[in-house]
C-alpha cells in the first residue's frame, strides 16, 4: 500500500466533494467456490475500499463522516482457530493506524452507527453493489431491497469516486507501469510458446502462471485464442495450427491492485499470408493514429469515430466495403467489423470503476453515450480526455461469421458492405492490438515496451 498520508489526503478531497452525511463503503468478503474454506483464490479487495483505505482483508468495512470530519475502518479480528489455519496478521486496529483512519470496532459497532446515523436522519452514502453477500448486508443495514439498491446508490458519492479515480497521480501512474512489466512478461511467455502443435491451454496456463510467479495477479481471465472474432474467447484444447492467427488478450495486476491491459495478434509460425497482413496493417494504422491525436481537451469519442473513417476507407481498398465513408459510420456499417470501443479507464480496475456504472464513468453531461447503436453502444469511453487519465487503445477488425450472416439475410448497410467479398473472410479470426496509454499535458504516450509482433 502507499504511505498513510496518500489514502488521508484522499478522503480529505472526497469530503469536500460530498456535502454532508456519511460515506459507507464495504470491503469485499471472502466468495467461496463450493465450501466456505474452499474460496476463490487470490482474493481481491474491492477498488474504491483499497483506494481510500488500502487494506486488503476481507471482511472490512469503513465509513469517512463528513459531519463529524472523521475516518473509521471496522472489521472482526480474526480467531485463535483462523491463526491456526491461515496465520497471524495485523489487527483491524493496526491496520487502520496504517491507512491513517480511527480504529471503529467489529462490525456489530459498524453497524450500530450506521443505524445511529440514520436515527439521526443523516443521509447514508452508498455506491452500487456488486456481489449478493453485499447485497444482503445492504438490506440488513439500512433496509433497502436489493432490487433498489443501485437506484438508491448516491449519485454525489458516484460522481466523486469518479473524478478522483479518473486522474492518475504519479505514484499511480508509476503502479501501473509496474503492471505493464507483469504483462510484458506474461505476453513475451505467450509470444515464445506460440508453436504449432501445442495446445491453447497449455499457452493461457503459462500465462497465467507467469504473473502468480512474479507475486502477481491476472487482471482479468486471459484471452488466448485462434479465434480472434470471439471477443472474449476462451484458450481451448485445440492445438496451435500454422499459419492461423493467434490473438493474446492478458494483463497483470500488482499487489496493490493496479492493472495493465494488451492485445496482441500474430500467426503461429511467424509468416503473415498477404490477406492477413492487409488486415492488420489496418489495425496497426489506427492503433498508431490515436497516438497521435489523443490529448487534453480531446473527446475520445471523437478519436474513435476518426478510427472508424481510417477503418472504413482502409476496408474499402480492399474491397471489403464501399460508398461514402462519413455515411457509413454514422450509419454503424463499419461496426460488422469493429462491433466494440476504441477503448476504456485503466486503473485499479481493468475497466476502471465500470460498477459505478459506463454513463458516469466514461461519458458526463457535454458527452453522452449511444445505446442504441450497435457497436457504439459498446463504446466505454467518450468523455473529453484530461491529464492523468489512463484509457485503452484497442481497435480491431473482425470477421464473426455469424454476425455476417444474419446482416446480409436481413439487408443492413448493403449499401456500404461488399457481401460477396467479405464471405470470403469468414475463416479469418480476427486481429486486436491492443496498448495503455496515459494522457500527459501536450498529448499521450505508451505505457510499457511490449513488442508488436514475436
Amino acid at each position: 500500500m502507499f504511505d498513510s498520508t496518500t489514502y488521508q489526503n484522499r478522503r480529505r478531497e472526497l469530503r469536500k466533494l460530498v456535502e454532508k452525511g456519511i460515506v459507507v463503503l464495504f470491503g469485499n468478503n471472502q466468495s467461496p467456490c463450493n465450501y466456505p474454506a474452499n474460496a476463490y483464490a487470490p482474493f481481491r479487495q474491492d477498488s474504491t475500499f483499497l483506494y481510500y483505505f488500502g487494506q486488503r482483508r476481507e471482511g472490512l468495512a469503513a465509513i469517512i463522516d463528513i459531519d463529524e470530519g472523521r475516518d473509521l475502518l471496522f472489521g472482526d479480528d480474526i480467531s485463535i482457530e483462523d491463526i491456526v489455519w491461515y496465520g497471524k496478521v495485523n489487527t483491524v486496529a493496526e491496520m487502520a493506524q496504517a491507512a491513517g483512519a480511527e480504529y471503529g470496532g467489529d462490525m456489530k459497532v459498524f453497524c450500530e452507527y450506521c443505524a445511529k446515523a440514520q436515527k439521526q436522519g443523516r443521509k447514508a452514502h452508498l455506491l452500487p453493489p456488486y456481489r449478493d453477500d453485499i447485497r444482503i448486508m445492504e438490506a440488513d443495514i439500512f433496509g433497502i431491497h436489493p432490487s433498489k439498491q443501485k437506484e438508491a446508490a448516491s449519485l454525489e458519492l458516484i460522481k466523486a469516486v469518479v473524478k478522483m479515480r479518473l486522474t492518475k497521480t504519479p505514484e499511480e501512474i508509476q503502479k501501473i507501469e509496474e503492471a505493464a512489466k507483469i504483462g510484458h512478461a506474461m505476453h513475451t511467455t505467450a509470444m515464445r510458446l506460440s508453436k504449432e502443435g501445442t495446445p491453447e491451454r497449455y499457452v493461457a496456463g503459462m500465462v497465467d502462471g507467469t504473473a502468480a510467479a512474479l507475486g502477481a495477479k491476472v487482471s482479468f481471465a486471459t484471452i488466448y485464442t485462434q479465434h480472434g472474432e470471439i471477443m472474449h474467447g476462451a484458450p481451448t484444447d485445440a492445438p496451435l495450427q500454422k499459419g492461423r492467427l493467434v490473438l493474446c488478450d492478458a494483463g497483470g495486476e500488482t499487489d496493490e491492485g493496479y492493472c495493465s491491459d494488451n492485445t496482441r495478434t500474430y500467426p503461429v509460425g511467424g509468416e503473415f499470408t498477404t490477406r492477413q497482413r492487409d488486415i492488420y496493417d489496418i489495425v496497426l494504422e489506427c492503433h498508431d493514429k490515436v497516438l497521435t491525436i489523443a490529448k487534453p481537451g480531446v473527446p475520445y469519442r471523437d478519436i474513435h469515430f476518426e478510427v472508424c473513417r481510417i477503418m472504413t476507407d482502409r476496408l474499402k481498398e480492399l474491397g471489403l466495403m464501399k460508398g461514402d465513408t462519413n455515411k457509413a459510420v454514422e450509419e454503424g456499417a463499419h461496426a460488422l467489423f469493429f462491433p466494440h470501443g476504441l477503448g476504456h479507464n485503466m486503473g485499479l480496475d481493468v475497466h476502471d470503476m465500470e460498477n459505478l456504472g459506463q454513463v458516469y464513468v466514461g461519458f458526463d453531461d457535454e458527452v453522452k453515450p449511444n445505446l442504441e447503436q450497435f457497436g457504439t453502444n459498446a463504446l466505454r469511453m467518450g468523455k473529453k480526455l484530461q491529464e492523468g487519465y489512463v484509457v485503452t487503445d484497442e481497435p480491431g477488425i473482425y470477421f464473426i461469421p455469424d454476425l455476417i450472416n444474419d446482416w446480409k439475410s436481413k439487408g443492413l448497410h448493403k449499401e456500404y458492405i461488399c457481401y460477396d467479398k467479405v464471405e470470403q473472410y469468414l475463416d479469418f479470426g480476427g486481429i486486436r492490438i491492443e496498448d495503455d496509454i496515459v494522457i500527459t499535458a501536450d498529448g499521450c504516450r505508451k505505457i510499457g515496451n511490449l513488442p508488436l509482433l514475436p
